[in-house]
């Protein structure tokens, strides 16, 4: 079934803040205090402006205390770009609080540090006056959109926007300009252990091997394994079922099988046609030990069909 389009928020990052035509020479004057409600792409219509451009001293600049981003690693590239062409792009800085003729940084931290290496002593900024909310969306937003961001960190700027400012998943989700399952499955990474989160932050571990070692017993081992020997997200997902399905086989040498192996009624196949058609996906039910005691097994492909089936399992 076809799906209405998403919102997309503020998911185009900086070109929708800045105009697309000449994002280079764009300065917005400062508003007042904008609101707590979720940015939307009206609001950012407000921060485009033609004024002439305007820069200043490197050293007025100081890193944001909303940046998403932990790592600021493989940046060369950028660096001897500036010193070819210069910074081309502004960077977004709001006023620091409480320190006269300082800026804080809230979108365009890496090529502020770029422009540090290539000894840059001004740099073209867009000042706006905005609160901790919007610098949160907006560095999430161009970090999202610009470079490649560690699945942990885009984690957890979500989980921040929702634990500090009451967010939903869905809100997070138009904000960014992604979908609802998308956002929920990123958040699942924070339940695995610490040392494979920093696998995932140090590019040992994709973001989808990651997820296959949710809720598995000895994930570490089974993460450094898939590292070392660069399995795919497919032989991970072979290996977890191997390890799960050892207990059965255990009992199986033990001589205590399972019990519901035989053929089915024609009842319980139509059970499994209806499971089926409401929820589109193959399922197989069977009786187990005495009674009307039963086991339901569906057969789900990914996160985003786990994400479906929980929407329509506890949809009011």
């Amino acid at each position: 079934m076809s799906q209405p389009p998403k919102a997309r928020g503020l998911g185009r990052g900086l070109s929708a803040l800045l105009g697309d035509d000449d994002v280079a020479t764009a300065v917005a004057p400062a508003p007042a205090q904008p609101t707590r409600d979720s940015v939307t792409e009206a609001r950012a219509s407000a921060f485009v402006s033609a004024r002439p451009p305007a820069t200043l001293p490197i050293g007025q600049l100081r890193p944001g205390k909303m940046q998403p981003r932990t790592s600021f690693e493989g940046i060369e590239v950028l660096v001897d770009s500036i010193k070819a062409f210069g910074l081309l792009q502004p960077i977004l800085v709001r006023p620091a609080s409480g320190q006269p003729d300082s800026f804080e940084i809230v979108a365009g931290e890496r090529r502020w540090r770029a422009a540090q290496k290539a000894q840059l002593h001004e740099v073209p900024v867009v000042v706006r006056t905005m609160g901790d909310l919007d610098a949160l969306q907006l560095g999430l937003i161009e970090n999202l959109q610009r470079t490649d961001l560690s699945a942990i960190d885009e984690a957890r700027g979500y989980r921040r926007l929702m634990v500090e400012y009451s967010q939903t998943q869905e809100d997070v989700a138009k904000v960014v300009g992604k979908s609802r399952p998308h956002v929920a499955n990123t958040l699942r990474l924070l339940e695995l252990p610490a040392p494979i989160q920093e696998m995932v932050q140090r590019g040992e571990l994709s973001a989808g091997q990651a997820r296959t070692l949710i809720g598995v017993p000895d994930a570490l081992a089974l993460a450094k394994r898939a590292s070392e020997e660069k399995l795919s997200v497919r032989e991970l997902e072979r290996l977890r079922g191997e390890a799960a399905a050892s207990p059965s086989k255990a009992r199986a040498r033990a001589g205590k099988a399972p019990s519901g192996g035989g053929p089915k009624s024609a009842d319980t196949r139509a059970l499994e046609r209806r499971i089926e058609e409401a929820l589109g996906l193959k399922a197989d039910l069977r009786l187990r030990g005495l009674g009307e005691q039963s086991v339901l097994t569906l057969e789900i492909r990914d996160f985003d069909q786990l994400d479906s089936v929980v929407d329509k399992l506890t949809r009011r």
